[in-house]
């Protein structure tokens, strides 16, 4: 590999979360460190602050195994990808950015924290809340539903009421998931399993 540092002998590793994908920290890495990272597949920064050699968890215990290291196109910069022991940051946080260490899955995930939010709601007006107090039964009916709209308007060439019914079946199997007391991460899981 490749390796172009900077003036002070020094290349920028970021370092990321090999399931989550949530950037955890960045560092830095000189000859040595990077030797040192591949030969013992533990992250090695040089401390730019202590002037020395810093395996990350020496002190904390929180290691950060190394799962992959990639050269940017530049040849100027890692993408490190981990398995975390423990919180990332000295605060005792996930990231440095004081993030969850968690998979976003972007508007998916907003909506498990709206239907979880409304679920509790008293606002009569709220189509979730009115959901919820039917109970399971009406939440597990309404997927059914769905899924047949899907069924039918698959066999359609109607291109915008297929779509829609694909939110309609997804928004309502998000509700029933978490009716259950469960969400997409746990889904997910199980499908990583399959794939291995």
């Amino acid at each position: 590999m490749n390796l172009k540092y900077n003036n002070e002998g020094l290349i920028p590793a970021i370092i990321q979360d090999g399931s989550t994908d949530k950037v955890l920290m960045l560092g830095y890495m000189n000859e040595e460190a990077f030797a040192k990272t591949q030969k013992e597949r533990r992250v090695c920064f040089y401390s730019r602050s202590k002037q020395r050699l810093w395996t990350k968890g020496e002190t904390s215990g929180n290691f950060l195994e190394v799962i992959s290291i990639k050269n940017d196109c530049d040849e100027d910069t890692l993408l490190i990808k981990v398995k975390p022991e423990g919180p990332t940051c000295h605060t005792g946080s996930d990231t440095c950015w004081a993030e969850d260490n968690k998979t976003d899955y972007g508007l998916l995930s907003k909506l498990e924290a709206i239907i979880q939010q409304r679920k509790t709601s008293t606002n009569k007006q709220s189509y979730v809340s009115e959901l919820f107090k039917k109970g399971i039964n009406k939440i597990a009916q309404k997927v059914g539903e769905e899924a047949i709209e899907l069924v039918i308007e698959a066999k359609d060439d109607d291109e915008g009421l297929f779509l829609n019914e694909a939110a309609d079946l997804i928004f309502h199997y998000l509700i029933l998931l978490n009716a259950k007391g469960y969400s997409l991460q746990d889904v997910v899981q199980i499908l990583e399993k399959r794939r291995k």
